[in-house]
């Protein structure tokens, strides 16, 4: 895991995938948080914490990280980051008005992605929302599974269920990442008919590609963004859910 977060940490910041996801989630947080004067917002496996500088822009944000490389980086930039796991939250009930997760429950076996995902409904305060962002279409699994340990690809059924599991009520559910298919596509399968990279080789799956396909890259999905707004997709690599906790249940 440290493997990935130096990788994320070189990447995040320029690498097309990585604007695109702020770019995907930034109207969904703004509807999640309309109304709240002051929100508390938690990040649950916020990683190198470059995520909680989006939400700082909304509230008052803060994160839970396992890793230790993660932490380290998170503080070093000033974020407010606890040591934890997403399973046993340390928290009261009812105290944020949103939680995130952004591409960690796909890294966690069933028993705890159940566990991680009632813990996101126990900390939220009723008829507040939660926003989760994960790998999608199993068919799309690759190198870059291996380097992100990535246990699962996610349908839009299988993530709907999971979200309703402890109480949820599924506001907006959409790929993303779809403008990505026609090349992530052949070049996952190729990957599958060749064998999965070992993981130390793996780590060219997040490097900043060549600056004009970067570019390119990035206009495409800022385009695919503007489109989410309105619509949700029938495909893409990654799916996007915000719902809602019960104010009775």
């Amino acid at each position: 895991m440290k493997r990935l977060l130096d990788a994320t940490a070189r990447a995040e910041h320029r690498h097309f995938w990585f604007r695109g996801l702020r770019r995907f989630v930034r109207p969904l947080l703004a509807r999640a948080v309309a109304g709240c004067g002051q929100p508390e917002i938690l990040d649950c496996g916020c990683g190198t914490g470059a995520n909680l500088a989006v939400l700082a822009e909304l509230g008052a944000a803060r994160g839970v990280e396992r890793e230790w490389a993660g932490l380290q980086r998170a503080r070093a930039a000033g974020r407010l980051v606890g040591q934890a796991t997403v399973t046993h939250l340390p928290f009261g009930d009812a105290q944020f008005d949103l939680v995130t997760s952004f591409d960690v429950l796909y890294c966690l076996e069933t028993p705890d992605e159940r566990a991680a995902v009632s813990e996101m409904f126990r900390v939220l305060r009723p008829g507040e929302r939660v926003v989760v962002n994960v790998a999608a279409m199993p068919v799309l699994t690759g190198n870059h599974s291996v380097l992100s340990h990535e246990l699962r690809r996610y349908t839009a059924r299988g993530l709907r269920a999971l979200l309703e599991h402890p109480g949820f009520a599924v506001e907006r559910l959409t790929y993303t990442n779809a403008t990505m298919l026609p090349i992530l596509l052949p070049l996952r399968l190729a990957h599958k008919a060749l064998g999965l990279a070992p993981e130390e080789d793996a780590e060219q799956e997040i490097r900043v590609p060549a600056p004009p396909v970067n570019a390119l890259l990035d206009r495409m999905l800022a385009l695919e963004a503007a489109i989410v707004r309105h619509i949700d997709l029938p495909c893409g690599s990654s799916l996007l859910a915000m719902a809602r906790k019960p104010t009775t249940r």
